[in-house]
């Protein structure tokens, strides 16, 4: 995942309604989430390794980015420290300081769903559910009784867009063409963040402009199975690289074709 470490002392939230009574909606939260949470470059703490994100049922069990599915093993992000099926799970990070607490409340004939996280320190990236939950949870809710229930598997095929202002570009792309983010659109913009949508299973990715070529406005991404084999082989046959191998969620490199357009290949995840 793509936070940026903080080291505040507060508390955010957010809410979501879903048509299904709070036993469903808890087991479906618990049970689905390799479902709801979406795939994607900056979804994962290293998507180059993650297939999924698993919580374990049960009180004292993990919250795992799962990088052996036959082992059930990968980066713990957490520990369950209150299991109350249908009404309340909370977690407490493995890797910041930050407290996670999931409500499950009666609201008409369905469930209010509300996610806090107190930050008591350091966060690095634990937050992130209280933004992504009421988007990915919803949507999920909305097909799941149509789908297969496995994770969502991108293709190996993305576009990145350069904007000035990639947060109002973001904004008109949803109101105006009706793109649908994969995630909640940020106040502001940072150097070290960028925004995606999904249109199917191909990814849609806004930059900011910082430490771009003048004139460059799009880069297809090209996600392999062998990065560093790739960096080599690009190497040795002359091509130009503009941007070195860079690690932050996803793992990629950029190069220049012959006619100086420019091309971004990244390491494919285990699902693609």
């Amino acid at each position: 995942m793509s936070e940026q470490p903080m080291t505040e002392t507060n508390s955010i939230s957010s809410t979501v309604d879903v048509a299904v009574d709070p036993a469903t909606a808890f087991k479906v939260f618990i049970e689905e989430v390799h479902c709801w949470w979406l795939q994607g470059p900056i979804n994962f703490h290293d998507s180059t390794r993650a297939y999924e994100m698993r919580i374990e049922p049960r009180l004292g069990g993990r919250v795992l980015e799962v990088y052996d599915l036959n082992a059930c093993d990968g980066l713990e992000l957490a520990t369950i420290i209150d299991w109350q099926p249908g009404e309340r799970v909370a977690w407490q990070s493995s890797i910041d300081d930050v407290l996670t607490e999931v409500l499950f409340e009666p609201n008409g004939a369905g469930t209010r769903v509300t996610v806090t996280a107190t930050i008591n320190g350091e966060d690095r990236g634990s937050t992130a559910w209280v933004r992504v939950t009421p988007t990915w949870l919803a949507r999920w809710m909305d097909r799941r009784e149509h789908t297969a229930h496995e994770p969502i598997q991108m293709a190996k095929l993305a576009l990145a867009v350069h904007y000035d202002d990639p947060v109002a570009a973001a904004h008109w792309l949803r109101d105006t063409f009706d793109f649908s983010p994969a995630s909640h659109i940020p106040d502001e913009f940072t150097d070290h963040t960028w925004i995606e949508f999904h249109i199917g299973n191909a990814s849609l990715i806004l930059f900011g402009q910082s430490g771009r070529s003048s004139g460059v406005t799009h880069t297809p991404w090209i996600f392999v199975d062998d990065l560093d084999a790739q960096y080599t082989r690009l190497k040795e046959r002359g091509a130009e690289i503009v941007e070195e191998p860079i690690h932050h969620g996803a793992r990629w490199f950029t190069a220049k074709d012959i006619g100086g357009h420019q091309w971004t290949f990244a390491q494919a995840s285990p699902r693609m």
